[in-house]
């Protein structure tokens, strides 16, 4: 069972009778995986508020949470590129899923000596583990199948993963902030040795979420590993196609540009999310109402998702929807700046709502074409995942000489760049017939 019997695949999966099973199980699996980068990932929009209070940190250090996990994409994409090209996606991904264990892991040491440079360590190991997870799957899922309907399975992948994440935000904010507001209350007016105690069995409480999501991530590795998921090869597909596109040896101008707008994308995406819960609390509302709104972030998302899903090939196509959502984004962005409150706090969610499309609908146009640059070409793709640990930590040192509020301004060259993008920025390069 070590190695797959199933031949390397080139381009699309076919789609008739026993491939069309094939077909199936492979995208069921992917799913699955999609489910567990959403759980994992969005976890960080809870423990972004729990760590401050646990750790004792300000504003400012507490974004080094979301630095750590996404900046292993940048430090991790090319090597993940060169070990799926020496052991093949599948074993990549599982491999990912063992890295991602070992992340967990950690927290367990973390919580015990109440060390924020430890969670800081089990952060970039997870998302270690992701990046190599990243650069094996979404090849998959734009390969399986046609490329002009690749933005409406991403889109399905979108909502495994944003399930996931409202799932994981519930039941981590359940075990975490059940009882907030008597315990910020409580540590508040203790001192010394009582208040360390305090604060040690509150660390603890990760201990026991993380060693079940360690065990899962075990299972989920042996199963991926022992399934029988089609190999892609992609180091002899379509050099043809390159040379059609008009594409010279090096990689596609459009494909750079894909990889800087993916950065900008996955930096907005990310801080509308994980700073969510600090900014309920500079408008006044309680932690566990707060911590929570990052689930209503989520909600938008899958909308977004589905309507993805409904519109795209049928109704609109994948750029037309990609410069949509840059648009709307941009007003919502312009909309959180020059209110306050409740007002604001909606026009930050609704950017979730906005982002929904962006990322199925850059991935496909920036890999389009792509050819013998497929593989690196993903692991630069996945690399500028980056930009969600960049941009939060930029964001943090503006609200930190400023206001929480402010510091929202980050976002909009980020949008201004995305529409770019969509409107001509995917065509440079490319031979136009």
């Amino acid at each position: 069972m070590g190695k797959s019997a199933t031949p390397p695949v080139k381009g699309p999966l076919p789609m008739q009778s026993e491939p069309q099973s094939s077909y199936g199980k492979a995208m069921g699996i992917i799913g699955t995986l999609f489910f567990i980068f959403g759980f994992v990932t969005w976890l960080n929009s809870v423990l972004i508020p729990f760590l401050k209070q646990a750790c004792e940190i300000s504003d400012f250090e507490v974004f080094f949470v979301t630095f750590a996990f996404y900046i292993s994409y940048l430090v991790m994409a090319i090597p993940s590129s060169a070990i799926l090209k020496k052991i093949g996606f599948t074993k990549g991904m599982s491999l990912g899923l063992l890295i991602m264990a070992v992340g967990s892991l950690i927290f367990i040491p973390a919580a015990y000596t109440r060390s924020f440079p430890l969670f800081l360590l089990g952060l970039f190991a997870q998302g270690t583990g992701l990046t190599l997870l990243q650069a094996a799957s979404n090849p998959y899922v734009t390969i399986l199948g046609p490329i002009e309907k690749a933005a409406q399975r991403i889109s399905i992948m979108g909502i495994c993963n944003k399930v996931a994440g409202m799932i994981g935000i519930f039941v981590l904010v359940q075990l975490l902030f059940s009882d907030a507001a008597e315990l910020s209350a409580r540590i508040e007016t203790l001192t010394g040795a009582a208040r360390e105690a305090e604060l040690q069995a509150l660390a603890q409480r990760v201990v026991v979420p993380y060693l079940v999501m360690t065990v899962v991530l075990l299972a989920l590795a042996f199963m991926v590993r022992k399934s029988d998921l089609p190999e892609i090869n992609t180091d002899e597909e379509n050099g043809a196609a390159a040379d059609e596109a008009g594409v010279k040896k090096g990689i596609p101008p459009h494909l750079l540009l894909g990889v800087v707008c993916i950065f900008a994308y996955v930096g907005v995406e990310v801080l509308a999310i994980d700073s969510l819960a600090l900014y309920g609390e500079y408008n006044g509302l309680q932690k566990m109402v707060a911590t929570n709104l990052g689930i209503y972030s989520l909600i938008a998302l899958t909308v977004g998702y589905l309507s993805g899903i409904v519109l795209i090939p049928k109704f609109i196509s994948q750029k037309t929807g990609l410069i949509i959502c840059a648009t709307m984004a941009l007003v919502l962005s312009v909309g959180a700046l020059v209110t306050t409150g409740w007002s604001s706090i909606i026009c930050i969610i609704l950017l979730s709502l906005s982002h929904a499309l962006m990322w199925p609908g850059i991935w496909p146009l920036a890999m389009n074409k792509a050819g013998r640059h497929t593989k690196i070409g993903a692991a630069f793709m996945v690399m500028a995942i980056c930009g969600g640990a960049i941009l939060p930590l930029i964001y943090g040192a503006i609200a930190r000489s400023t206001d929480r509020h402010i510091a929202y301004m980050v976002m909009l060259p980020c949008y201004v760049y995305i529409l770019y993008y969509g409107l001509s920025g995917h065509k440079v390069g490319l031979k136009e017939k």
